[in-house]
């Protein structure tokens, strides 16, 4: 087993998640068997109950898991499902080591910071990576954070368990221009390599975030004063695309460095298809203008997509396929704009009543104007709201909002005695679950075309067997795809018949064991495009394999642009 440590240095949020996923792409793309762990230092118990606009998106897996959103990173770079195993908070940390406690597991132990806390670290670490080459750990926060000390010591403790010769220690660091300088500064570097060395990791290399290339003059300063290896300093300036990443390092043969330091084989890969795509997002001609509508935007006086940064990927995604630049807006739900400008409009997910009717004009101007619309979650719901007031002429709602006459989205049973519990942590519908889709329906032909269909058929047995509650009721000849869900509120059930006679198409649906029908897909087949679901398809698309929804959208605003 070989183990990857990431580790950030002089700030956060200078790309160290897109840096772990290429370098576990760069691993993968030679054939070894490559997983990704994100470790996480804060108290909480996952990402499920924080603020979008301080943590960023809730990244939700396969199996459920509400992680941090570089578990997405992970997966759009390697084209594969990660479970809720491959993020680790100190929550869960603690919570394990007192649950087992209480039990008596301990045996009249004194539970200790040292070794207890480090053992279940590790404990975590090696149950994520089972079965895998090569692990790549990214540990987040930064050097120096309190809260990160059992982490690195976990880091060491397993260099120590498995040598050095199975374990490369990253360090990504920054490197700024103060424009009073002119100059590009190494001191918050140095003094970041020196906190590490004080754990006893010494970094095998240093990857340089910088606004520009690191000149050699740089490399060698950082090398004197850091006893590493210059041609092991690594420049990874800005970038005009994330995918643009592994090829950076790359040509720095930071691959050819890394599997030596491993002791592993260099392998030829094949990067034709990738450098197509990313060919694509940097240099294609076509354009489309789309508007984002949601209320996770503003923070202070910044704007800020981070909340929904899976949707953007996923519309890059579709770009890079179709041949065409994204070029995204971000418009507040709270204070509205001109949509006539845009060649499409997506209303994202989101809880709560804030922006609301934002929303609702929003997606009423998409319908009414035959301009495409593609409806997420929320999305979906607030569109058979607004199909319900000006279509049906019913003055309806969701009853997350308020109580209606006609709640056509109303929350099932069990979600309300959760909610009377205050029971708000990973209770809600999540993760993968199974939707029948209609024939004949755009929904269908959207997956039929992007093969899906086959990806998906092979799931089937696994969750007949381990978590039949997601396949639900599937019945010979019925066609079945999954996707992804993070919601308590569902399409009424009871009004299903009516929204069909009023010429609303339902696409898909999620049988459930208990004979209730849950709404997953709904589409108006007059329309360019007005396509909106209950799941979250944009967490499952990668570069190499876009979701269908978006491909389908994009194509519909290439036509319309």
């Amino acid at each position: 087993m070989k183990f990857v440590f990431v580790y950030g240095g002089v700030m956060s949020g200078v790309g160290k998640g897109i840096i772990t996923a290429s370098i576990a792409k760069i691993l993968s793309n030679m054939n070894y068997e490559v997983t990704c762990v994100k470790i996480d230092p804060y108290i909480n118990f996952d990402a499920g109950t924080m603020n979008p606009l301080e943590h960023g998106e809730v990244f939700v897996t396969f199996d459920g898991g509400e992680t941090d959103q570089d578990i997405g990173n992970y997966e759009r770079f390697l084209n594969k499902d990660l479970s809720r195993r491959n993020n680790i908070t100190t929550g869960q940390v603690y919570k394990k080591i007192i649950d087992d406690e209480r039990a008596g597991k301990y045996l009249g132990k004194t539970v200790e910071l040292i070794p207890h806390v480090p053992n279940e670290i590790i404990r975590r670490i090696k149950e994520s990576s089972l079965g895998y080459d090569i692990a790549v750990v990214e540990i987040g926060g930064t050097i120096g954070d309190f809260e990160n000390i059992p982490f690195l010591f976990s880091a060491k403790r397993i260099e120590l368990l498995y040598g050095k010769e199975n374990v490369v220690h990253v360090l990504v660091t920054y490197l700024p221009i103060p424009k009073t300088l002119g100059e590009m500064k190494t001191k918050p570097t140095q003094h970041a390599i020196i906190q590490l060395n004080s754990f006893g990791i010494s970094p095998d290399f240093i990857i340089a975030r910088s606004e520009r290339e690191v000149d050699d003059k740089r490399k060698r300063k950082i090398s004197k004063y850091s006893n590493i290896l210059s041609d092991h300093i690594i420049s990874c300036p800005n970038l005009e695309t994330i995918y643009s990443v592994p090829m950076k390092l790359m040509e720095q043969k930071f691959d050819k460095k890394l599997l030596n330091d491993l002791n592993l084989g260099f392998k030829v890969s094949d990067w034709t298809e990738w450098n197509t795509l990313v060919n694509n997002i940097l240099h294609s001609e076509r354009e489309v203008r789309v508007a984002i509508v949601g209320k996770y935007v503003n923070t202070g006086s910044f704007v800020l997509y981070d909340s929904y940064i899976s949707v953007k990927e996923a519309l890059i995604h579709s770009g890079a396929k179709l041949g065409a630049k994204i070029h995204i807006d971000w418009v507040s739900a709270e204070q509205g704009s001109d949509l006539s400008k845009y060649d499409g409009i997506i209303v994202p997910g989101g809880f709560g009543s804030r922006g609301v009717e934002g929303k609702i004009n929003a997606i009423r101007f998409a319908r009414e104007n035959n301009i495409p619309y593609l409806g997420l979650c929320y999305g979906m719901q607030l569109a058979v709201v607004e199909y319900a007031r000006h279509v049906l002429g019913w003055s309806a709602n969701t009853t997350e909002i308020e109580k209606t006459e006609f709640p056509v989205i109303d929350i099932l049973p069990e979600q309300e005695k959760l909610m009377e519990k205050n029971a708000y942590g990973g209770t809600m519908r999540l993760g993968e679950y199974a939707a029948v889709l209609k024939k004949g329906t755009l929904v269908y032909d959207l997956y039929n075309s992007s093969k899906r269909f086959d990806l998906d058929s092979s799931k089937l047995e696994y969750y007949r067997q381990h978590a039949p509650f997601r396949l639900g009721v599937v019945r010979d000849n019925d066609v079945v795809i999954f996707e992804k869900h993070r919601h308590r509120y569902e399409f009424n059930p009871k009004f299903i018949h009516d929204f069909e006679e009023a010429g609303l198409v339902i696409s898909g649906i999620h049988r459930r064991r208990d004979g209730i029908n849950l709404v997953e897909f709904i589409e108006l087949p007059k329309h360019k495009f007005f396509v909106a679901t209950q799941s979250h398809p944009e967490l499952k698309s990668r570069l190499e394999d876009p979701s269908p929804l978006f491909v389908g959208f994009v194509k519909a605003c290439l036509d319309n642009s």
